[in-house]
């Protein structure tokens, strides 16, 4: 049975978001644009005779003095391109970083000594794994509480919360918080919020609207899109903030790679035609496995390109299903052209709160019809 609540649909663009027709355009480009226009068109260079349509690989460690650069750790037209376009979409400022861990390790590395981080109960294993290691070694404080039971976020806030974290839908249970009311809450008590927008993208939900004061990537995921690139993003519209999240990152060094930029910045020009085909087959794919003998319960939100099912042979029978399939490949990653599957649970760090028997689906831009078929074989084994 499914557990989607929420009507399949994108939601709403609010009418003063950069993402909604008439609103402000970025340099260069005409008002009034669509998200999946400007996902195309943003970052590019000047159109002037003579100028490469994309954005070069500028291979620079250093500039000549006294100009806005100065060292290949402060900045590259390159990640400023890649920035340019993911901050345009994001409806703020972007910085990139070498992995999202790093973006996550940032925003984290800003927390107060002794100060409560509150965060979800069940979140990528990553950010979770850096808030129990900062607690170990007395950095700071964390709360987890489910993020969907808006009621119970509401009531884990208090003034000691100086940070609130947010994914939604959250890794790997795909559970759905109400951001705009959190991110009001959380403001009253002082707090920041940093939602993770890595499984809705920019394109299905903007944090930025809702309240939140950063939003985090894991570019390596639906914006690079290719399974070929390492990078992680954060966005914001403070101009302060964003200031201090580069001080950060200039003086730890967590910068990107230029060719890993320069891909990312390519696959977010694809961004919006591989995710409605995406979400399109994830849809199709939760109605199907909801009728499946083999599959005890879809953890589905009603969009987005993410399935998790929990197996009702238990925790072998989510540990066989990636082995017996041979379209979908086994493999921790996602949000590439390719669909993925795997147990979260065969990673020690993962949350407890996760099912023994889950298996998370990353439904990539194949054939429906030919994901299916590898599918349901490999559950029929399974209950064969």
């Amino acid at each position: 049975m499914s557990d989607s609540d929420q009507t399949p649909s994108l939601p709403a663009v609010p009418d003063d978001s950069p993402l909604a027709p008439g609103g402000p355009a970025p340099d260069g480009l005409p008002a009034g644009l669509s998200a999946a226009t400007r996902a195309v068109h943003a970052g590019r260079p000047a159109h002037v005779p003579d100028a490469p349509l994309n954005e070069p690989l500028t291979m620079a460690s250093v500039y000549v003095a006294t100009g806005d650069r100065e060292y290949g750790r402060y900045g590259n037209p390159t990640w400023q391109a890649f920035e340019a376009a993911l901050g345009d979409l994001e409806g703020g400022d972007a910085l990139a970083f070498s992995s999202g861990l790093a973006a996550v390790s940032c925003v984290l590395d800003l927390v107060g000594q002794d100060a409560l981080v509150l965060a979800p109960d069940a979140a990528y294993q990553g950010t979770l794994g850096q808030l129990a290691d900062l607690e170990m070694r007395g950095r700071l404080r964390s709360r987890l509480v489910d993020v969907s039971d808006t009621e119970a976020v509401l009531a884990a806030l208090d003034d000691d919360v100086a940070l609130v974290w947010i994914e939604s839908p959250t890794n790997p249970n795909l559970d759905v918080a109400d951001v705009e009311a959190i991110c009001a809450a959380a403001h009253e008590v002082g707090a920041y919020v940093v939602v993770d927008n890595t499984f809705a993208t920019p394109l299905l939900q903007q944090p930025l609207d809702q309240g939140a004061d950063i939003v985090v990537h894991s570019a390596t995921k639906y914006l690079a899109g290719h399974s070929d690139a390492l990078l992680g993003a954060l966005v914001t519209r403070d101009e302060q903030l964003r200031g201090v999240l580069k001080g950060r990152r200039d003086l730890l060094g967590a910068v990107p790679g230029t060719l890993e930029a320069w891909l990312a910045l390519r696959g977010m020009r694809t961004l919006h035609l591989r995710l409605e085909r995406a979400c399109a087959n994830a849809a199709e794919l939760a109605g199907r496995l909801a009728r499946h003998d083999a599959v005890g319960r879809v953890r589905y939100p009603g969009w987005g390109a993410m399935v998790s099912i929990e197996l009702g042979g238990g925790a072998l029978a989510a540990d066989l299903l990636p082995r017996k399939t041979r379209l979908w490949v086994h493999a921790t990653s996602l949000g590439g052209v390719e669909s993925t599957l795997e147990r979260r649970r065969r990673w020690a760090g993962e949350p407890r709160t996760v099912s023994d028997a889950l298996v998370r689906l990353s439904v990539g831009v194949e054939d429906v019809e030919d994901l299916w078929a590898d599918l349901s074989s490999a559950l029929d084994d399974l209950v064969g």
